[in-house]
């Protein structure tokens, strides 16, 4: 589906001017997430987000003796923090977590590691500092536990849990099937893949070549891996990342995410590394406008058609004749 490409300009929240095209395209991909939302489907993917999420819980609360074990529980397994965390007042994100107690680490809640035995107890102090004595009575010491706490814990804690699982499964299954249909694109139109390696200003992409999640070379330690990378003419390399996003609240992270590379790749290679965000999904057409006025190139997965035009008019015509 192509969005017409003309220039208009109209004024949005707090008097910000947004090209015409990125309202147009944001409220058609809006549309089109809503559409793919079925009923009967969302009821039954809900209701397994839930069944597992209950389970994580009841073993977490077991494993750790019901709280009266933090620590013995994530020696065990650090993914017992994800539940530990919904009991807090209020419950923390892992960003949020990993700022009052800086030395956990999400990764090891994410690959359900063991916590060594000193960061467990900080952990667990954190958690005990913060929790939720109105789901968690019994842990004040002056009540005991009952079956009626237990069920409003469950409840709680497996509702906000299968809340992020339900979010989170859905943007990356469709953050998978755009990634692909891009790679897709690009091997019909003649490109060749190459392994994943750090991108550095020795060894560029080659025109005609792309990786996929590899990582670029910038003036930190700390290198951006980018989703897509493609070989242009004239040693240009395209970097592009593909965003889905559930609602305009998860957009602003999406979009800081690519200014923030698009920033580190400009400082560390200038003009050479060109940056773009094939968006998806609910997104604030004021975010789209941000894009475009860090100067990344904006596309749209309902429009594919528009970032293979593009991509024609950046390599040379002789390089895509000379191609079998």
């Amino acid at each position: 589906m192509r969005i017409s490409t003309a220039q208009y300009t109209t004024c949005g929240d707090q008097g910000v001017t947004i090209d015409q095209r990125h309202i147009d395209n944001a409220a058609f991909a809006r549309q089109l997430y809503l559409d793919s939302m079925d009923p009967v489907e969302a009821a039954a993917d809900w209701t397994h987000a839930l069944r597992i999420s209950r389970k994580n819980v009841i073993v977490a609360l077991r494993t750790s003796r019901y709280l009266a074990d933090i620590e013995g529980a994530l020696v065990q397994s650090g993914r017992h923090s994800l539940v530990f965390r919904q009991l807090l007042a209020p419950p923390m994100s892992q960003d949020q977590f990993g700022l009052v107690c800086p030395s956990w680490n999400k990764s090891l809640e994410n690959a359900g590691k063991p916590l060594p035995a000193a960061l467990a107890s900080a952990v667990a102090a954190a958690v005990r500092e913060r929790l939720d004595h109105g789901i968690v009575r019994w842990q004040s010491g002056q009540l005991p536990r009952r079956l009626r706490d237990m069920r409003i814990l469950l409840r709680v804690a497996s509702t906000l849990m299968a809340l992020q699982k339900i979010s989170t499964s859905r943007r990356t299954r469709l953050a998978f099937e755009q990634e692909n249909a891009i790679i897709k694109l690009l091997a019909d139109n003649g490109w060749s893949k190459l392994p994943s390696r750090l991108i550095d200003t020795r060894a560029a992409v080659p025109p005609l070549h792309f990786m996929h999640k590899t990582r670029f070379a910038t003036k930190t330690t700390a290198h951006q891996e980018v989703d897509i990378a493609c070989g242009l003419s004239g040693s240009y390399v395209l970097a592009m990342e593909c965003k889905v996003t559930n609602d305009v609240t998860n957009s602003v992270k999406r979009v800081n995410d690519v200014l923030k590379k698009a920033a580190a790749w400009k400082e560390h290679w200038g003009s050479f590394v060109m940056t773009a965000a094939l968006l998806q999904g609910v997104v604030a057409a004021k975010d789209v406008q941000r894009l475009s006025d860090a100067g990344v190139h904006v596309f749209w997965s309902h429009d594919l058609a528009a970032f293979q035009r593009w991509l024609a008019t950046q390599v040379q015509p002789a390089m895509l004749i000379s191609r079998p």
